[in-house]
């Protein structure tokens, strides 16, 4: 067969995550930053897309061409064989199997999440020093602004669910990419469920290191040509602060993500395609 048989993708993910899983974690480390900066110029390519958008007619629509191009992010993770967070949330599946003890799961994720955000918020500031978010007389960072100040204006049960929603989706993309075996089975796999999710404004914790981190800081630098870019006053972005950055959208979008993959997708998986299954065939023998 061209792709791994759903049966089959278990065990495939297994024996993936189980070896990144047992990485040391120095190495882990390093892959997880580049797997930050990944997602991080994900969403580089995702704000260019957006800049300028007032016709409420189009919206829609390029919220789902910002989804296509966001997918770069993950593609190049994929490809690279990085750490993301989110989708090590799935080593619940050895975990539930025995075959990682979970200290070792919990320093993992631990490790891997670190990196990530070291990741996430270098290309931030290489992004600031390079002078993007003035371009096109401050669109650029205007569009930064408004999506960080929206991302922190969630309460917090509903960046949980949100963060719920985005990793049940990221999940099953990584998902898809264990059944393919080329790199056009395994992007094309990814492709539309990351566009899904980032259309339909579902929040993801590494995407949310880069982009909330880089609002802050063009905040901080107050140009007044990004400023009048986004339509607003000033005032209207003192609630994109550090605080409610940590507190009301990594927290709980960082817990909903564990519950949407780790929960939803390992654990889920492991129940339907290993646990269920071989209780199954035993009662058929």
């Amino acid at each position: 067969m061209s792709i791994n048989p759903p049966p089959e993708i278990i065990n495939v993910a297994e024996d993936g995550l189980l070896k990144k899983a047992y990485t040391p974690f120095g190495a882990t480390f390093i892959s997880a930053m580049y797997a930050g900066a990944m997602i991080a110029v994900g969403f580089v390519f995702f704000t260019t897309s957006q800049m300028g958008i007032t016709d409420q007619t189009w919206v829609g629509l390029t919220k789902v061409i910002g989804g296509i191009v966001f997918s770069t992010g993950l593609a190049l993770v994929v490809m690279t064989g990085s750490d993301l967070f989110t989708s090590t949330s799935m080593t619940l599946i050895p975990g539930c199997e025995g075959k990682l003890p979970w200290s070792r799961l919990l320093q993992h994720w631990g490790v891997v999440y670190v990196g990530n955000f070291v990741g996430s918020v270098l290309i931030a500031i290489l992004v600031f020093l390079g002078g993007l978010p003035a371009g096109y007389k401050g669109a650029w960072g205007a569009t930064v602004m408004n999506i960080a100040t929206a991302k922190v204006s969630h309460p917090f049960f509903e960046a949980l669910v949100l963060g719920i929603m985005c990793n049940f989706m990221v999940c099953l993309a990584v998902w898809m990419t264990f059944a393919g075996k080329s790199v056009a089975d395994k992007i094309l796999g990814l492709t539309m469920p990351i566009a899904l999710f980032v259309a339909s404004g579902f929040e993801h914790s590494v995407a949310n290191m880069f982009m909330i981190p880089l609002g802050l800081i063009v905040k901080g630098q107050g140009d007044p040509a990004i400023i009048e870019a986004t339509g607003k006053a000033i005032g209207e972005f003192d609630g994109l602060t550090i605080g409610t950055f940590l507190i009301n959208n990594l927290l709980p979008v960082t817990i909903g993500n564990i519950i949407g993959g780790g929960v939803f997708v390992g654990l889920g998986m492991w129940l339907w395609h290993r646990r269920l299954a071989n209780t199954a065939q035993k009662v058929a023998n």
